[in-house]
């Protein structure tokens, strides 16, 4: 006998949202479990639909000769069978249709709850992997209970779980608010399908802003990373895949529409939107935004440790608030980041081997040696001498080059010796720019400090009482005025000797 469940197969597919294979399969085992509880098993029962989703059970039969039957389940007399087909033989099978509903109350228990536990295993499949392919992604669902700090949001066909750890702790909820949550997690536990949301995930203000700015969701600008402190201040460094798009524009939009949008999603936290660059010294100047930095020394390419040296009104701003700022700073770009004012950076005792060593790996020694300006930041100066020179007002090695002779030996504190050390770091490290006649051709003579002392008084007599007509020269080291008959300059003191070319 034949039962029409077309009804019941349409209202578990719009309900359940369950596919008509699925259902089929629940009620051929619903069938056949209350087969198996009447007869004692199901192997040889039969359960087949009509095109008009009529279902029918039948019972495979063995057919046997007079009082060779058995088992009554399985087998079925040559008489028997030839009432139903005329045409039956011994040995052949036959099937013998069953009508449901001679099931009794028990067999019919039976057959409800295998069907009931069924359709739950196929719902949390089906759920399971709906919910599964959007982990990642945003969702939106409504307050419905809290306990022990974990709120629970009605998602629609499910419950989803936000817990305390996941939520952010500027934001309150109150019955059938609004939550738009991150999907995390998605877990099958014996009470049922469990989704975990999240508010302080990082991918969480990366899907906001996919949905905010078009640019990111079509990957024209792209998020390098995002770091966050989760109800304080979260920060992004982001690139463009194009020249003619600013990836830190698009992000804030025009008069700001966009980053407004995302702190108001965010319930006002602060957002720190900065471009990301492979230099690490600009990267790391760009990370320490809003402030702004004036320098940055790499310590240590190995250990990823650098210096920012900002001034003194942007110190507190640099390093933030309880040390927030430069905490995400040092998480974005993944280095070991101190902030220092120029003072404190003047008073430390940087190697100069380590700033040779980073100019050479971040560009060649010519351009580093152009960036050199101070006294103090050339490689190996003697730190005494840098600050003895700078009590007297010499900061820059400008300055230093223009003192004279009687300028230097005025000074105190300092000797003769650790001039010339100073002058020749000067010569190695930096490249002076002088515009010279050279009407003489000079070699230069190894530097002999004592000759350079015992001569100077001597040349100083010899040209007061030489001719008026004595031809004068520049020195092609320090630019001060000598003549042929000089020997060692008398300012740097460095040896001469002069050549004449036949005309």
């Amino acid at each position: 006998m034949a039962i029409d469940m077309s009804d019941a197969i349409r209202q578990l597919i719009q309900d359940r949202g369950i596919s008509e294979e699925l259902i089929f399969r629940t009620i051929e085992n619903t069938l056949l479990a209350a087969y198996k509880r009447r007869y004692g098993n199901a192997d040889n029962a039969i359960v087949r639909f009509s095109d008009s989703r009529e279902v029918s059970i039948y019972a495979q039969k063995k057919i046997v000769e007079h009082e060779g039957v058995y088992d009554p389940v399985s087998e079925i007399d040559i008489d028997e069978a030839r009432e139903l087909n005329p045409d039956a033989e011994a040995g052949d099978e036959i099937l013998i249709e069953m009508n449901p509903r001679e099931f009794d109350r028990i067999e019919v228990q039976s057959a409800k709850q295998t069907a009931h536990q069924s359709i739950r295993e196929i719902q949390k499949d089906s759920l399971y992997s709906e919910f599964k392919d959007k982990v990642g992604e945003i969702i939106i669902g409504y307050y419905q209970r809290e306990w022990k700090g974990t709120i629970y949001v009605d998602l629609g066909k499910m419950e989803g779980i936000l817990p305390k750890k996941y939520q952010s702790p500027r934001e309150t909820y109150h019955v059938n608010d609004r939550i738009k949550a991150l999907i995390t997690e998605v877990n099958k536990t014996p009470a049922g399908l469990q989704v975990v949301l999240s508010r302080t995930h990082t991918d969480f203000v990366r899907a906001i802003f996919e949905l905010e700015v078009p640019e990111v969701y079509d990957k024209t600008v792209e998020i390098h990373k995002i770091v966050r402190e989760p109800g304080y201040r979260t920060k992004l460094a982001v690139y463009s895949n194009r020249d003619d798009v600013d990836p830190v524009g698009a992000c804030v939009g025009l008069k700001g529409v966009r980053i407004q949008a995302v702190i108001k999603e965010l319930e006002g936290e602060k957002i720190d939107i900065l471009k990301y660059d492979p230099d690490p010294r600009r990267f790391i100047k760009n990370a320490l935004s809003p402030a702004e930095v004036r320098d940055v020394i790499i310590l240590d390419e190995g250990k990823h440790q650098a210096l920012a040296v900002v001034n003194d009104s942007q110190l507190s701003l640099a390093i933030g608030k309880q040390g927030l700022n430069v905490r995400l700073a040092n998480r974005l770009v993944d280095w070991n980041i101190d902030v220092k004012t120029d003072a404190q950076f003047e008073a430390m005792d940087i190697a100069a081997e380590s700033r040779r060593a980073v100019s050479e790996l971040f560009g060649d020694s010519e351009e580093y040696s152009e960036e050199i300006s101070r006294i103090s930041e050339l490689p190996g100066v003697d730190s005494n001498t840098a600050s003895v020179l700078l009590e007297n007002g010499v900061d820059f090695i400008e300055d230093f080059l223009a003192l004279s002779a009687e300028d230097l030996a005025a000074m105190q504190k300092v000797s003769t010796e650790q001039l010339e050390t100073l002058r020749k770091l000067i010569e190695e490290y930096v490249e002076i720019v002088e515009e010279e006649e050279e009407e003489k051709e000079y070699s230069e003579i190894p530097d002999d400090s004592e000759t350079a002392a015992g001569t100077e008084t001597g040349t100083e007599d010899e040209a007061a009482d030489g001719a008026e007509e004595t031809e004068e020269y520049e020195c092609p080291e320090c630019g001060a005025k000598i003549t042929v008959d000089m020997t060692n300059c008398p300012n740097c003191g460095i040896g001469l000797s002069f050549e004449y070319e036949d005309e």
